[in-house]
């Protein structure tokens, strides 16, 4: 199920109306070039209406301005020069009114004349993308985007107006061809992409009830920012159809510690396959992590209770019992026990000892499975502060025939977050 987290954000990935406008007519009102010496002129038979009309425009007479410019457009011949010039001000004069339709469409009209320069055709190509998108006209914000693209000057975020405006009509398909394009364009820029890129395939995915893809979704997210709000919906739709044991455990180790349990139950049942593995300290620590979270329900409390209590009398057993491991550990050739022993030291929170043991238990080699012992090795250096040491530990994990190979993908995911 998707999150409430993910949402169109047009905001993120657009200049606001206003702001749009602003930028196209940074600078004051378009010179009308009555008297440029150079390049195209304004015809003679309307300098009178346009140099009054630049002035009412600088003075911010607005709608005189526009007065001036429909006499200067009602004069004729008009040379494409001069279309051009009077559609320029007069979308300068609808902006300042509040007017954006009449400003997209006056820009419309300029680019129409055939009279601008490469510099004019850039900035009314623009202007008409902003407005049409924050007018909601999705397939002519569509149009006008690749225009700025093959004019070389498609930025990400062009990319991604594209690729939301396609969504909002419904091709996810070309959606996802222009989010992908926004994402490679930002790195191309030496930057990091927007989460809104990522969250637009993502809700294609999801309006697709495209299982597959939503966790392709997730796992980008989760790449570009590590955070919890996606990592549980991730480890929630990998899990959803897992039945092995030592998966499930795998996926709630790592719920656990990007600290993406949101739920009571989460909790229980990892606790539950811990102390099923033989692993009880650590499952006490998952149980009081969740009582402290105040994820646990009412309903849940007494089984909780009597989960905790459980398992704190097995781990006690083990506290006691562990110079007997270490002893038996020593004298056996074999790594299993030292493996165990360091699962044993990670759950009472001794990561130290646990790097040694494990380490060790690597060195003698028959260990049951080595992807455990690789797991809890890399998470007790983490626990150490050594990522270096904790991110060459899950590496290795590579190196194990039977890991599934989903279970491999989250884990390097998790290492190349580590910092």
């Amino acid at each position: 199920m998707i999150p409430a987290i993910i949402e169109i954000r047009s905001r993120s990935l657009l200049v606001s109306a206003a702001i749009a406008a602003a930028l196209m007519c940074a600078g004051g009102a378009p010179a009308a070039r009555a008297a440029a010496p150079k390049g195209p002129q304004i015809s003679r038979s309307i300098a009178r209406e346009m140099i009054a009309a630049q002035k009412a425009l600088q003075t911010g007479h607005w709608n005189d301005g526009l007065t001036d410019l429909k006499k200067a457009e009602a004069k004729s011949p008009l040379t494409g020069f001069d279309h051009k010039t009077i559609d320029d001000l007069k979308s300068f004069a609808y902006v300042k009114l509040g007017n954006m339709k009449a400003a997209e469409q006056s820009w419309e009209a300029a680019l129409s004349t055939g009279a601008c320069s490469p510099a004019d055709t850039l900035r009314f190509t623009r202007a008409v993308f902003q407005l049409s998108y924050n007018a909601h006209e999705y397939a002519k914000s569509i149009v006008y985007g690749k225009k700025l693209a093959d004019l070389g000057a498609a930025s990400p975020d062009i990319y991604a107006v594209v690729g939301q405006s396609y969504y909002l009509t419904k091709d996810c398909r070309n959606a996802g061809v222009y989010m992908d394009k926004a994402i490679a364009a930002s790195r191309k820029a030496g930057k990091p992409p927007q989460e809104g890129y990522y969250q637009i395939k993502l809700r294609c995915a999801f309006d697709a009830n495209d299982t597959a893809a939503e966790v392709a979704g997730y796992e980008d997210l989760v790449r570009l920012t590590n955070k919890s709000e996606y990592w549980n919906p991730l480890l929630r739709l990998v899990r959803q159809d897992e039945r092995k044991d030592s998966n499930l455990l795998m996926i709630y180790r790592i719920m656990y510690n990007t600290n993406s349990m949101k739920v009571g139950s989460d909790y229980m049942e990892m606790a539950q396959l811990l102390g099923d593995a033989g692993l009880p300290a650590e499952a006490t620590a998952v149980v009081q992590k969740a009582l402290a979270s105040g994820v646990v329900t009412p309903d849940q409390m007494d089984r909780t209770n009597r989960l905790l209590k459980a398992m704190q009398a097995r781990a006690n057993i083990d506290k006691k019992g562990i110079p007997g491991y270490v002893r038996d550990a020593n004298k056996s050739p074999a790594g299993q026990l030292d493996a165990a022993l360091g699962e044993v030291y990670y759950g009472f929170g001794d990561y130290q000892s646990a790097v040694q043991s494990i380490t060790r238990a690597l060195q003698k080699g028959q260990i049951k499975d080595p992807a455990v012992a690789y797991v809890y090795l890399g998470l007790a250096q983490q626990a150490l502060k050594n990522t270096a040491a904790a991110k060459k530990a899950f590496a290795q994990l590579k190196t194990v025939p039977s890991v599934d190979p989903g279970i491999l993908k989250l884990w390097r995911i998790y290492a190349a977050n580590l910092s």
